[in-house]
């Protein structure tokens, strides 16, 4: 008779979720892009006319700190709260997989 070989039950490897996955999405790279706009026209107004001139004194530090302190954090840290919330339920299963 031939000898019974026992299996040994071999786990699935569990799918391991990168925390670097690219989050963004459209409105990310629209903020982004509005952003990169924002402080074009910051230098721009900074090079017109001389070094005391008003809008390169006055007006483009205001439009620099605006994209640099203000937009550009924003579509970095912009998510969308419904896909966070569906996001964490999904990755929290409770019990053994």
């Amino acid at each position: 008779m031939a000898k019974q070989v026992n299996k040994r039950n071999v786990r699935k490897p569990r799918k391991i979720v990168s925390p670097f996955n690219i989050y963004w999405k459209k409105k990310n790279f629209a903020f982004l892009f509005i952003g990169l706009i924002v402080i074009i026209i910051g230098f721009v107004l900074m090079s017109l006319g001389s070094w005391d001139s008003f809008p390169s004194l006055f007006i483009s530090p205001v439009v620099l700190v605006i994209g640099y302190l203000i937009i550009l954090p924003a579509s970095i840290l912009f998510t969308d709260k419904n896909e966070v919330e569906n996001k964490g339920a999904q990755e929290i299963t409770p019990g053994k997989n």
